[in-house]
């Protein structure tokens, strides 16, 4: 499977020939055309027009963040799968109430299902979240009472609440308590690293998208209004907890990020170049780890997980095989 480069550094990225070649202050290196499918930008990097050309002829997707880790904005290539069709079926059922509801509905079963795996995880590891998972439990029960979407949201929030308060029971680190949820700007350094990881997940489900047929813009829980994409925050609720979440577990509880790795600024807590590169290298190695998928019998990516998921949306879209989240059964 073609990797994801993450550019961390500033410099410059050219086409060379046929490949690309990155120039900065530290090493000039060569990066494999054939070998790349996503270029993630965390640097100050210059780019050309003659790039921007090989990038398009090779479907690679240029993401860029800013100093925050904050998502700033996608070279999206030409769509080579856009397809009429698709993206009328998919304003078909975000416009018919009924439709809508049953895919929405779905992604926040799916959503808390992998949320109470991830604390039934720790649970059997010695955790005391049997009052967290009771409470989520009934938060799922809810769902199909929901008459509407700001029901449906309002019923994902608390839930997501419910579970985020759990982390520190989880974590057990008096320098990464969660006390409450702030984005822009995050207030903590659990804050700080549940918005860059999240940020990340959204991307990343952003590039599958443009690897299948569906138009990331029209969403079905989020609403498809003046925002650049919604889709691909429908399907990143599936995987937040059972990737991001897992990632920032892991990292604490082996030490290998910090409150050092922290600074404070303007704009609230900011995470520093050493810990994002350790985080994606965390989870770039956990897209990697395959497990046997119950459906096709064989074993897959996590990251060929977000595609599959997505591929399942096409087919219920088509009318061929109603929509079941993934759900992580570990």
């Amino acid at each position: 499977m073609k990797k994801i480069v993450y550019i961390f550094s500033d410099g410059e990225l050219k086409r060379q020939d046929n490949t690309l070649k990155f120039y900065c202050e530290e090493t000039n290196r060569y990066l494999p055309v054939e070998d790349i499918s996503d270029i993630f930008v965390f640097g100050e990097v210059n780019i050309n027009k003659k790039l921007l050309e090989l990038l398009s002829q090779k479907e690679i997707v240029m993401h860029y963040f800013n100093y925050h880790g904050y998502y700033m904005g996608t070279f999206y290539p030409r769509e080579h799968y856009n397809s009429g069709y698709m993206t009328l079926k998919q304003a078909q059922f975000y416009l018919e109430h009924d439709r809508r509801m049953g895919i929405a509905g779905a992604i926040v079963r799916g959503a808390l299902k992998n949320i109470r795996q991830v604390l039934k995880y720790y649970a059997n590891r010695g955790k005391d979240l049997d009052a967290s998972l009771q409470k989520l439990k009934e938060f799922e029960e809810q769902i199909d009472g929901c008459a509407d979407i700001s029901e449906l949201m309002a019923v994902e929030g608390n839930a997501r609440e419910c579970y985020y308060r759990a982390f520190d029971k989880i974590i057990e680190n008096e320098d990464f308590v969660f006390e409450q949820r702030t984005r822009r700007p995050p207030r903590n350094h659990l804050n700080s690293l549940i918005s860059f990881g999240n940020s990340v997940m959204y991307t990343l489900v952003l590039s599958e998208i443009y690897k299948t047929h569906l138009d990331p813009r029209i969403g079905f829980l989020h609403a498809t209004n003046f925002r650049r994409f919604s889709l691909n925050l429908d399907i990143a609720e599936l995987f937040k907890p059972i990737l991001v979440d897992r990632v920032i577990f892991s990292l604490l509880a082996k030490k290998m990020v910090t409150k050092q790795d922290f600074e404070s600024g303007m704009e609230g807590i900011v995470i520093k170049d050493r810990a994002k590169k350790l985080f994606v290298e965390e989870l770039d190695n956990k897209l990697k780890t395959t497990i046997k998928h119950r459906d096709i019998g064989r074993e897959v990516s996590y990251r060929r997980l977000i595609r599959l998921e997505l591929y399942k949306l096409e087919k219920h879209l088509m009318g061929e095989k109603e929509y079941e989240p993934f759900v992580a059964r570990w």
